[in-house]
């Protein structure tokens, strides 16, 4: 199944700081009170009543320039907070003239600047912070976010990367960096940050949920479940876990949890479009066509632009045998997204019900070249009978190694081998350059069906001057899942692997460390499952051994497909027919 877009929103959002800025000298006894007063409020959540005193301070006259200028700062975020955006605008811009040298200001000014649009504008304030105050982990974390507006994702990921060095405990940079990486197709340097996100904060609803969309991207259904699952716990009420959960269970082909997360998230937020549409898509799976349609028709309604909306209702009239009035659905779908993988898997469905072959087959190698690894579309080019969707791509000359090649889609990567025509190996590239296989080791039993690959994954410049790098993806070859990819080097930094009679450990040329639990003894088959994994990232440690001559195995199971049967008499509903 397919996963909506990145949340680009929890990229952009931004975290005003709440708590009242620190005097920069002693207070007249006079004005401490109702300025201490004021801060003690705003922590509690009682913004106007901590307004109202940050203006009694603000009354005294013998107020010290730098003293004014952190309460008129205060009294800034608590207006932020009110939705007076006019007076906290006027705060810290009298704060600014006052106190020229106060960084705190000028990263709350960025912030409210961010907030309203005007991201270049918001740059020059973080820019600003950052001069005055080296250190300033939140205006690096901001600006961060300013970049990720105006589309500089690799800028964004420098920042982001320097507030972590400064805040390795916190969560929100990590998070950031990581959806960072969404966007530029790297989902699982995106996971790796997500884990220590949820690490840092055991209740990190959102790092939780963000790890899920990354999870799904490689689809590792059951551990996005899991991470979905949690994210709920912490918070019931975003309707976008409760979509990409039911995303998962019909990936599945759990189809009535799909379907009861659907209608959960059409119950908390009853205008998401995209709810509706996931709930459409679901029901036609089913051949519930009436509510198929009543869904897909309010989905379009709510979003008239969704492109994604009107290829599962083609879905669904080309499953219903009205393949007329699907061509137009999915020839609207086209023109609004004409670069989503799941339009031309649709279409390429429609197709092949037409009996148009070869149209079909160009379609779904479309729907591959805009998602390498797209399971659905891999199957239906399978079933019919297709060439690989690689062979008739470019080829980058001298790159490969043993029998793989490297493939470039678009400005991606990927690593294909015919010996293994279900794996696509996104080569994720964090540095300048193109991509080199340098290694290639399958491993033998007890971890037969276990391959590692190493590969050049660009150049980073640091203060120690340009580095390259390696990285390791970890490959399922029998389930044609990649289990994660690794930093193996960086520079003259290598990783250190560990294994013993039930884990590996990776402790990675970047610092971190990931550990994933084993399953000892994998079954001597092909088509054996992807267990549960634990995916965790903690301090480096860890005696130094490379991976290529030492074994390495894992237990990562998913469930086969099943069709789900659907009794169809007139007498049942469809309540019937999907949960009794």
């Amino acid at each position: 199944m397919i996963r909506p877009k990145p949340l680009v929103r929890a990229l952009l959002s931004v975290a005003l700081i709440a708590a009242a800025a620190q005097p920069l000298c002693a207070a007249p006894e006079g004005a401490a009170r109702p300025a201490e007063t004021a801060a003690s409020a705003l922590v509690r959540g009682e913004v106007e009543q901590a307004a109202l005193n940050y203006t009694e301070a603000l009354k005294d006259t013998s107020l010290p320039n730098d003293r004014r200028a952190a309460i008129l700062n205060d009294r800034g975020v608590a207006n932020i907070k009110l939705g007076h955006t006019r007076q906290a605008f006027e705060d810290f811009n009298l704060s600014a003239q006052l106190f020229p040298e106060f960084a705190a200001v000028y990263n709350n000014r960025g912030n409210l600047l961010l907030s309203l649009g005007l991201a270049k504008e918001a740059v020059k304030d973080f820019d600003r912070s950052i001069v005055l105050a080296p250190g300033y982990a939140a205006a690096y974390n901001n600006r961060a976010g300013a970049y990720v507006r105006l589309a500089q994702i690799d800028d964004a990921i420098a920042d982001y990367t320097k507030a972590i060095q400064l805040m390795p405990s916190s969560p929100a940079p990590l998070s950031g960096r990581g959806l960072a990486h969404l966007t530029l197709h790297r989902p699982h340097a995106a996971i790796r940050d997500f884990t220590r996100a949820v690490k840092a904060d055991a209740r990190f609803a959102a790092g939780y949920r963000n790890r899920a969309e990354a999870k799904l991207d490689v689809e590792h259904y059951d551990e996005a479940i899991e991470d979905l699952s949690r994210a709920i716990a912490f918070d019931v009420n975003q309707a976008d876990s409760y979509v990409l959960r039911g995303k998962a269970y019909l990936a599945t082909r759990k189809t009535e949890s799909a379907i009861k997360d659907f209608t959960k998230a059409t119950e908390v937020d009853p205008k998401s479009a995209l709810a509706f549409a996931e709930r459409g898509f679901a029901y036609a799976v089913v051949a519930a066509y009436d509510q198929a349609f009543g869904d897909l028709n309010k989905a379009i309604d709510l979003e008239p632009r969704s492109g994604l909306a009107f290829a599962y209702r083609a879905y669904a009239y080309k499953q219903s045998d009205q393949i007329d009035v699907a061509l137009r659905d999915i020839e609207v779908a086209q023109k609004l997204n004409p670069t989503s993988a799941e339009v031309y898997w649709v279409k390429a469905e429609i197709e092949e019900a037409q009996g148009q072959r070869e149209p079909a087959l160009a379609d779904l190698r479309k729907a591959l070249e805009l998602r390498p690894g797209y399971r659905d579309a891999a199957d239906s080019l399978q079933r019919l009978g297709g060439v690989a969707a690689h062979a008739q791509d470019v080829v980058l000359a001298g790159a490969g190694v043993d029998a793989w090649q490297v493939v470039e889609k678009g400005d991606r990567y990927v690593a294909l081998n015919d010996q293994y025509p279900r794996v696509t190996i996104p080569l994720e590239m964090l540095g300048k350059g193109q991509p080199k296989l340098l290694a290639w080791e399958l491993k033998e039993m007890p971890y037969r069906g276990i391959g590692l690959l190493r590969f050049q994954a660009g150049t980073l410049t640091t203060k120690r001057g340009d580095e390259d790098l390696e990285l390791v993806a970890v490959v399922d070859v029998d389930m044609g899942v990649v289990i994660a990819i690794e930093p193996h080097r960086q520079g003259e930094k290598v990783a250190t692997w560990t294994w013993d009679a039930n884990k590996v450990t990776v402790a990675t040329a970047d610092g971190v460390t990931d550990e994933f639990e084993l399953r000892v003894g994998r079954p001597d088959v092909a088509g054996t499952g992807m267990g549960e994994r634990r995916y965790t990232s903690t301090s480096q440690a860890g005696e130094a051994w490379a991976p290529w001559d030492s074994p390495f195995g894992g237990s990562f199971e998913q469930g086969p497909k099943q069709k789900v049967q659907v009794k169809k008499k007139k007498s049942k509903t469809i309540f019937d027919l999907l949960f009794n």
